[in-house]
């Protein structure tokens, strides 16, 4: 099962926020699971308004969503 949030470097750094991410917060979660599910939240539940803003900042970070194949 890959990482819940990837990054490579190249000319700069490339961020890939794997889908679905968890949909509630459980205790012992790290801070990197806890955060897969923020921004996966956003993603998923944003209506049209706040999604063109989610996708905006994505573009100028170099944060890109990606849905994991099906198995």
């Amino acid at each position: 099962m890959p990482q819940s949030i990837e990054y490579q470097k190249q000319m700069s750094e490339i961020v890939y926020i794997n889908l679905p991410g968890p949909t509630e917060p459980s205790p012992g979660m790290s801070g990197g699971e806890l955060l897969h599910g923020f921004l996966a939240g956003l993603y998923l539940g944003a209506n049209p308004e706040v999604k063109e803003i989610i996708m905006d900042l994505c573009a100028k970070w170099s944060v890109y969503y990606r849905r994991q194949a099906a198995v």
